[in-house]
């Protein structure tokens, strides 16, 4: 025996046998048990005592032992019926001095199901691999022109033809607009029409990455920066984005903190990662967006106002949905179209009364909540045309509200009763009302529970009492 071997007690030796492999069976060259643990044995349904010395075929059913120790080819990662199961086992031939003497057999899995658990716990590894092959192929790419930009309006033209007129610098710019009016849009189609088109486009938005995250996501770390960093270091926004253009969405939510190290960034043209100490050199185009007022966040000590002037030199307004009401049409149409391929339809149309509605409508979630409005018109749609009573509750009941207004004292007390009873009415507005919320937030809950002015957890237990997910 090894002499390293021999340091280790003899009755350690099945201890370590058992943590190495939980089930376990060796058999010489004619397939007769010469040992097999207490582990495999209860999962058999017999004892060591009984199971030694036997033939390995009359112990473990369709076992395979015996073909192995006598071909010396190992199976590996077989399945294995027994039990009215599927183990998934290895078997090896053992050769010693040159010479077949026997078989070893380790049962890896149980069952499939054990095998399925042990998939999970390494699938999310597998997931971000996935993640980061495909990141460089698809999410660098900005993904629309300005042909994508639908307006006719005299206020949208004139913001669409600033932002084509200036693509071609390398000047910093600022979207300002309300949500969902499409600055992101005009991001993507700037960099496509810029000289950098064929390089990387990096959006990142400022307000969904928490504060401690948001200075190693955009400027990267360095191995062992901190606990749970990966090996190696990881590669920070900028530098994914270098010779490219990096989109820098809510910049009016980015905190204090991080506007002076991003300032200095877009001064010095170098990162530093965390927990490094080289400079890195950088070269990108910021496009930076917002909804809210920088100008009075500036006076009132919450923006920076060196930074602002830094991003701040060339300013785009994108008009919101209810400032270019003409435009409502126009859009909803390009809508459809992007819907019919993502539903397998064509031919939707709206009607005329959907037409005036969706026009009388102010539109809080802009662009964004007309494409919600349409999507969710479409899901319960039989035919071809959208009606009225296809549209969620907040809309129909501008109907409701311009004829309650017309009614007549004596019309009012008829009409009364056949109003729905008030408990029953406020639920209905309650439920219109976050359902709506989510609409403006694109699905975001804590973000549509700040809208209604509600605690996150009351939110939560009003969508479950109305069914909302």
């Amino acid at each position: 025996m090894n002499s390293k071997m021999e340091a280790i007690p003899a009755d350690w030796h099945e201890q370590i046998i058992n943590l190495l492999a939980e089930r376990i069976v060796v058999t010489d060259r004619e397939g007769i048990i010469l040992y097999i643990n207490k582990a495999y044995c209860e999962f058999l349904g017999t004892t060591v005592k009984e199971a030694i010395n036997r033939p390995v075929q009359d112990v473990i059913e369709n076992t395979r032992m015996h073909i192995v120790a006598k071909t010396g080819k190992k199976e590996l990662a077989a399945l294995h019926p027994i039990n009215g199961s599927e183990m998934i086992a290895n078997r090896y031939p053992l050769i010693v001095d040159g010479k077949l003497v026997g078989a070893l057999g380790t049962v890896m899995f149980r069952s499939p199901e054990e095998w399925r658990m042990y998939k999970t716990k390494i699938q999310h590894l597998v997931e971000e691999l996935k993640y980061y092959k495909t990141k460089i192929d698809k999410e660098l790419k900005s993904k629309y022109y300005f042909h994508d930009l639908i307006g006719s309006s005299q206020s949208f033209l004139a913001a669409k033809k600033l932002a084509e007129r200036i693509s071609v610098s390398n000047s910093s710019v600022l979207l300002i607009g309300e949500s969902g009016t499409g600055k992101e849009l005009f991001a993507h189609a700037i960099h496509n029409h810029s000289l950098r088109s064929s390089l990387p486009f990096v959006a990142i938005n400022c307000a969904s990455i928490p504060e401690h995250l948001l200075e190693s996501e955009l400027f990267g770390y360095e191995d062992g920066a901190f606990t749970g960093a990966k090996k190696g270091g990881k590669k920070g926004q900028f530098e994914l984005a270098h010779n490219g253009t990096l989109f820098l969405d809510e910049i009016g939510d980015m905190p204090l903190s991080m506007q002076s190290k991003l300032l200095r960034v877009l001064q010095e043209k170098e990162v530093q990662r965390v927990g490094g100490q080289k400079s890195i050199p950088v070269d990108v185009r910021i496009i930076a967006a917002t909804h809210r007022d920088l100008e009075k966040m500036v006076e009132e000590g919450k923006f920076r106002r060196d930074l602002y002037y830094r991003l701040n030199v060339i300013k785009i307004e994108i008009p919101p949905l209810n400032k270019r009401k003409e435009d409502i049409k126009l859009i909803s149409v390009s809508l459809l179209k992007k819907l019919e391929r993502r539903f397998f339809r064509t031919g939707i149309d709206i009607s005329k009364e959907v037409e005036q509605r969706l026009m009388e409508h102010s539109w809080p979630g802009n662009i964004r909540e007309l494409e919600n409005v349409l999507e969710r018109a479409i899901n319960v749609l039989d035919g071809q045309t959208i009606e009225v009573f296809h549209l969620p509750l907040y809309l129909r009941e501008l109907e409701w509200q311009s004829s309650t207004q017309m009614i007549s004292p004596v019309c009012k007390g008829k009409t009364a009763e056949k109003m729905l009873p008030l408990k029953e009415r406020l639920a209905q507005v309650e439920k219109e009302a976050i359902l709506h919320a989510l609409t403006m937030t694109n699905g975001n809950k804590q973000e549509a529970a700040r809208l209604l002015e509600i605690g996150k957890t009351r939110f939560y237990e009003k969508c479950k009492l109305y069914d909302i997910t």
